[in-house]
């Protein structure tokens, strides 16, 4: 059985990349992970994931959806700076 991750941030916090690929963007936490760790950021680590058709008629689709990202990843925008 996984331990569940003390996490540093809240749903709705904005926060700001640190590492990886989408650094130094910003978003807002949409989702938390608590079993493995990650989080969900509203417009961070877009991923393509195709979606072939089921029948004759349906035409197969390219959706982009987010991908969660771990949250040592991230730092926790204060709110003291938004506001100046």
């Amino acid at each position: 059985m996984r331990k569940l991750q003390k996490m540093h941030i809240k749903i709705g916090d904005d926060v700001t990349v640190i590492s990886g690929s989408e650094k130094n963007k910003t978003g807002e936490v949409i989702k938390l992970y608590k079993n493995t760790g990650k989080i969900l950021v509203k417009g961070i680590n877009f991923k393509f994931k195709c979606i072939k058709s089921n029948n004759d008629n349906e035409v197969g689709e390219i959706k982009q959806i987010e991908a969660p990202i771990h949250h040592s990843n991230v730092k926790l925008n204060s709110k003291e700076l938004q506001n100046n």
